[in-house]
């Protein structure tokens, strides 16, 4: 994930200069490209991520620090922002069928799953984040939570049409439907986690969440 040569810093007026302006697309994606290729080389050539300093992120990037400053308050916040741009998509819900809302979210969790297996810049990420609590704290407020929300919405939608049993508690729901993603991406990281896994748990889930009488 090495980045050839540096990128060019904006001129004292704050416009870019030419050989930016020359580049196939805008200047500052190019430049949060090679910060996030500097980061991610740095992870897997091993530097802890207690080692990995803004200062030296930038020197590995060819850019200034104020170029990352301009971009993140600190390091926890351009980590997180790294994760995201390597994770699945968040998925866009339809909101039409709370079946097929579900299956899509734990969709996600299927492919993340994969993904971390796949990453070295993801097993590298996680296996370390949880020693350090503001970036796990980041991570779950800008991530984990935004997601939580929208598995309970879709739950609530379920009771709300008579489709999932409303006497029960909605977090409590939620989990029963995560749950088997989480125990095979996080708990069994070695389990299968086949295609057509996200909807069998909501088939199963949902027949025994299905309202009585």
């Amino acid at each position: 994930m090495s980045l050839q040569g540096g990128i060019p810093e904006p001129h004292d007026d704050g416009s870019a200069p030419p050989e930016a302006v020359r580049r196939g697309r805008p200047r500052s994606e190019a430049v949060e490209q090679a910060i996030f290729d500097a980061v991610g080389g740095l992870l897997e050539e091993g530097v802890p991520l207690a080692e990995l300093s803004i200062e030296r992120i930038a020197r590995t990037a060819g850019v200034g620090k104020a170029t990352i400053y301009r971009r993140w308050p600190g390091k926890e916040e351009l980590f997180v922002e790294l994760l995201r741009s390597v994770e699945p998509q968040d998925p866009v819900l339809t909101g039409t069928s709370v079946r097929d809302d579900l299956v899509m979210l734990l969709e996600m969790l299927r492919q993340r799953g994969l993904a971390k297996r796949s990453s070295a810049l993801l097993h590298s990420v996680f296996s370390q984040m949880q020693a350090y609590p503001k970036l796990w704290d980041a991570y779950q407020n800008t991530v984990i939570e935004p997601r939580r929300r929208m598995g309970l919405d879709t739950v609530r939608r379920g009771m709300e049409l008579g489709e999932i049993r409303d006497d029960l508690d909605v977090e409590f729901v939620n989990d029963l439907f995560t749950g088997p993603l989480l125990l095979r991406t996080v708990i069994r990281p070695g389990a299968t986690l086949e295609p057509d896994l996200a909807e069998r748990v909501v088939d199963a889930v949902m027949e025994g969440l299905r309202p009585r009488g």
